[in-house]
C-alpha cells in the first residue's frame, strides 16, 4: 500500500489502548493527530512522551460542545481535518440487564453510541464546511448481531452503532464519507473487562489467544488505512472470517500467550 500524503487525524479516546496505538501508528507515518480522553493526569503524561505533531485535549465525547472545542483545536492548530474517528468506547461488567446498575446502562450508552453522534455531527458539518473528509466509526462484539450473555448493553450499544453509520453513508453532504473499522479482538482492559469467576476468564483467554492480537499489531494496520483514501460505506475488517477459520485450524499446532508479562 503506498504511503499517502500527511492528513491530519483526530481520534477520540486516544490516550489508551487501541485508541493510543493508531495514534502512535500515524503520528510514526508522519501524519497530525489531534486525541482526546477525560484522564487529566495520563494526558498530561502523553504530552511530554508524543511528538509536536500530537494535540492532546481533554474531552467528554458525551458533551458535543467539548467534541466542538476539539475540532476547533485540532483546526486552529494543523489547518483542516482530514479524518475523524469515533474511537471512544467502554464497557460493563459482565451481568444480566436487569442486575446491571442504571448508572452503568448510562455510561455505556453514553460513550459508545451518544458519543458516536456527537463526534459524527461534530466532523460531518465541519467537513462539509471545509470541502471534505471521512468519519470512521469504531465496530466491537454485537456490531454483527453476535450475542453474549452479560454483554448485552455493550453488544446493542455497538449493533446501534453499525446501523448509524450504514444511515450515515445515505445522508452524508458531497465530499465527506463514513465508514467502519472493525478491529477484532485486541488485548486491552475492554477485552479482559467484567470478568468476576477467575475460572470463566481463564476459559475465555483460551479463546482470545487463538483469535485476539496485541495493540501494537493491529493498530498500524488499522491506521493505515483509515488515511488511504477511504470511500463512503467502506468498511474495513482485521478479523475476517478466513482468518478467524485458518487461526482456529492451526491453533492445535501454535502457541500463543497473548497475556504473559
Amino acid at each position: 500500500m503506498s504511503a499517502p500524503a500527511s492528513r491530519t487525524v483526530v481520534v477520540t479516546g486516544g490516550t489508551r489502548g487501541l485508541g493510543l496505538g493508531m495514534a502512535r501508528a500515524l503520528l510514526d507515518r508522519g501524519h497530525r493527530v489531534a486525541l482526546c480522553g477525560t484522564d487529566t493526569e495520563r494526558i498530561g503524561k502523553l504530552r511530554s512522551e508524543l511528538p509536536d505533531a500530537a494535540l492532546l485535549l481533554v474531552a467528554d465525547v458525551t458533551d458535543r460542545a467539548q467534541l466542538q472545542a476539539l475540532w476547533d483545536a485540532a483546526v486552529a492548530r494543523f489547518g483542516r481535518i482530514d479524518v475523524w474517528i469515533n474511537n471512544a468506547g467502554i464497557t460493563h461488567t459482565r451481568t444480566p440487564l436487569w442486575e446491571l446498575p442504571a448508572e452503568d446502562v448510562r455510561k455505556v450508552v453514553d460513550t459508545n453510541l451518544i458519543g458516536a453522534l456527537n463526534g459524527s455531527a461534530v466532523a460531518i458539518a465541519g467537513m462539509a464546511d471545509a470541502g471534505g473528509g471521512h468519519v470512521w466509526n469504531m465496530e466491537g462484539l454485537g456490531s454483527d448481531g453476535r450475542t453474549v450473555p452479560g454483554l448485552s448493553v455493550y453488544g446493542a450499544s455497538k449493533r446501534a452503532l453499525t446501523y448509524l453509520t450504514e444511515a450515515l453513508a445515505k445522508e452524508v453532504p458531497t465530499g465527506v464519507s463514513v465508514g467502519l473499522l472493525s478491529p477484532g479482538m485486541v488485548v486491552t482492559d475492554l477485552l479482559t473487562h467484567g470478568y468476576s469467576d477467575p475460572g470463566e476468564l481463564a476459559e475465555a483467554r483460551k479463546i482470545f489467544n487463538i483469535l485476539a492480537d496485541r495493540v501494537e499489531t493491529v493498530a498500524p494496520w488499522l491506521a493505515e488505512r483509515a488515511v488511504a483514501h477511504p470511500r463512503n460505506g467502506a468498511h474495513v475488517r482485521w478479523l475476517t472470517t478466513p482468518k478467524v477459520l485458518g487461526r482456529f485450524a492451526t491453533a492445535p499446532f501454535r502457541r500463543r500467550d497473548l497475556f504473559a508479562e
